[in-house]
C-alpha cells in the first residue's frame, strides 16, 4: 500500500510510531495529484512547495518530540470558500478572481494548529450554489457528476489526492458529493463548527465539516474543528469533546428510526436495496428498528429554497448588479430569482422552519438515530439535467440531490453519510444517519460500528 492510500487514522498511527514521515506521506499524495488531477479537476490550485515546507517542519517537530496530535503532518484540501491568509479564495468564480484572504478562517487556523498540511484549494460549484460541481469529474467515472457543491473535496479524498478535506453544506453539499464518490461526509450540528472566514451561501443554513475515508477519520477532524468562536454569531459554546468512537460494534438498545415517509419515496431501487441492507446490518448489531413518519414533508423543499435563495441574493446583491456577466448562467439565474421573492415568502419560510424544528425534536425523542438514503440516485451523467421516476415525475438533478439532505440543514441536526456499496455499474451508494442536535457522538458510533462489519474500502480507480 502506498502512503496516499492510507486513511487519516492509519497515517497518524504510522507517523506517531515513526514508521512514516510527514514528508513521505505528503510527497506520495503530491505524486498522486500529479498523476490523476489532470483527469479529475478536483483542485483550483495546488500549493505543492508550501505543502513540502510544512511537511518538513512537521517532520522536524515530530523528531524532537513535538507531536501535535493525530492531524500532525496529514495532508488536506480546503474547499475554495475557506480563507487561508495570503491565498486566493475564489469560490470557483470569476467574480472573486482577484480576492485574496488577509487572515485564516477559524477552521483553517485550527487545522494548522493541529499540524495538518495544506495541499491546496478544492473546487466548489460556483459560490456553493449548486449540486454538481461541473469543473470536477466523479472519481469513479469521469463521465458522471462529482456532486456538489463540495465536489472537489470529495473527489480529492476518494481519489487519494488528499487524506481528508473540508467542505461546506447548505443543502447537502458535503453529504451529496461524499455519497456520490464513496467517502464519508459529516454535516455537524448548526453552530458546532465556526464559519468565520468562510464565504457564505445562506448564513442560516451553512455548515462546515469534514470529508474523509472513514468515520473514525471524520471524528478526528471534527475534534480539531469544533468549539466556540465569538466571531461567528451562530457559534455554539460547548465543551471540548473527543469525538473518536470506540472500537466496539454493539448497538444493543439503540433505536434506529426507519422512515415510512419521504426518504424512500422516488428512490432508485438500487439505492433502496443497498440502504435497507445496511440498516439490516445495524439491526444485527443489536439496534432496534422503529418505524417513523417524517413531519411536514410537503414543506421541506419549499422551506429550503425559501430560506436559501433570499439569503444568497442578499449576500450577492452588489456584485449581481455590477458584474452579473461574471457569474455562471445557472448561478446567476438563481440569484436573479431572489429578487422575485417577497419579504412575506422569506418570513413564511422562517416560520415553517421553526415549526419543522419543533416537530423534528419530537421525532428524535422517539429514536436515537434516523437511517435513510443519502441521495435518491447514484451519480448521473454529466450531461443529464433531469431524473425520471416510474410514477411519471420528472425532477431536476439538483432538486433530486437536495431532496433528502435538506431536512438536516433546515433543522440544524447533524447528519453523516457512510458508503454502503455500489450499484451494478460500480457507482457508490451512501446511507445517511441523522441525529439530535449535538448528537455527533452517537452518529459516529453507529457509522463506525457499521463500517467495522464491512471490508476495507479501496480508493476510486481513476482511468
Amino acid at each position: 500500500m502506498q502512503p496516499y492510500e492510507l486513511s487519516l487514522a492509519a497515517a497518524a498511527d504510522a507517523i506517531r510510531a515513526r514508521r512514516l514521515s510527514p514528508v513521505e506521506l505528503v510527497d506520495s499524495v503530491l505524486d498522486r495529484i500529479e498523476k490523476v488531477e489532470p483527469h479529475l479537476g478536483a483542485y483550483v490550485t495546488v500549493t505543492a512547495e508550501q505543502a513540502r515546507r510544512a511537511a518538513s517542519e512537521a517532520e522536524h517537530e515530530a523528531a524532537h518530540g513535538r507531536y501535535r496530535g493525530p492531524l500532525h503532518g496529514i495532508p488536506m484540501g480546503l474547499k475554495d470558500l475557506i480563507d487561508v491568509g495570503g491565498m486566493a479564495t475564489t469560490a470557483s468564480s470569476r467574480v472573486r478572481a482577484d480576492h485574496r484572504a488577509t487572515a485564516d478562517s477559524t477552521v483553517a487556523a485550527r487545522l494548522n494548529a493541529a499540524g495538518a498540511v495544506l495541499l491546496g484549494k478544492t473546487h466548489t460549484h460556483e459560490f456553493a450554489f449548486g449540486l454538481t460541481t461541473p469543473q470536477t469529474r466523479n472519481a469513479w467515472d469521469r463521465g458522471r457528476v462529482a456532486g456538489g457543491s463540495s465536489g472537489g473535496s470529495a473527489v480529492a479524498v476518494a481519489s487519494g489526492t488528499a487524506t481528508f478535506a473540508l467542505g461546506t453544506d447548505t443543502g447537502g453539499s458535503i453529504r451529496v458529493p461524499a455519497a456520490l464518490n464513496g467517502v464519508v461526509g459529516l454535516k455537524p450540528t448548526y453552530g458546532l463548527v465556526p464559519r468565520h472566514g468562510v464565504t457564505s451561501l445562506s448564513w442560516s443554513l451553512d455548515h462546515v465539516g469534514p470529508i474523509t475515508r472513514t468515520v473514525e477519520d471524520a471524528a478526528l477532524v471534527l475534534t480539531a474543528l469544533a468549539g466556540h468562536d465569538p466571531r461567528d454569531p451562530a457559534s455554539l459554546s460547548v465543551p471540548a469533546t473527543d469525538y473518536r468512537p470506540g472500537a466496539g460494534t454493539d448497538l444493543t438498545g439503540l433505536r434506529i428510526g426507519l422512515p415510512r415517509t419521504y426518504y424512500f419515496d422516488n428512490v432508485d431501487p438500487r439505492v433502496e436495496t443497498a440502504v435497507r441492507h445496511a440498516i439490516g446490518q445495524l439491526e444485527t448489531l443489536g439496534a432496534r428498528l422503529v418505524e417513523v413518519d417524517i413531519p411536514m414533508t410537503r414543506y421541506i423543499q419549499a422551506t429550503q429554497w425559501g430560506l436559501m435563495v433570499p439569503e444568497a441574493g442578499a449576500y450577492h446583491e452588489n456584485s449581481l448588479r455590477t458584474v452579473p456577466e461574471l457569474y455562471q448562467e445557472d448561478v446567476r439565474i438563481l440569484l436573479e430569482a431572489s429578487e422575485l421573492m417577497s419579504a412575506g415568502d422569506y418570513v413564511r419560510a422562517q416560520r415553517a422552519r421553526t415549526l419543522m424544528r419543533a416537530e423534528w425534536t419530537r421525532l428524535l425523542d422517539q429514536v436515537d438515530v434516523i437511517a435513510a438514503p443519502s441521495v435518491p440516485i447514484p451519480a448521473v451523467g454529466a450531461d443529464e439535467a433531469t431524473v425520471s421516476w416510474p410514477d411519471g415525475t420528472v425532477e431536476g438533478v439538483s432538486d433530486a440531490y437536495v431532496r433528502l439532505s435538506a431536512p438536516a440543514n433546515i433543522t440544524g441536526v447533524p447528519a453523516l453519510t457512510v458508503p454502503v456499496g455500489h450499484d451494478s455499474v460500480g457507482m457508490p451508494i451512501g446511507m445517511q444517519l441523522l441525529g439530535r442536535p449535538l448528537g455527533e457522538p452517537t452518529l459516529l458510533r453507529v457509522g463506525h460500528a457499521y463500517e467495522q462489519t464491512q471490508p476495507a474500502r479501496e480508493l476510486a480507480t481513476v482511468a
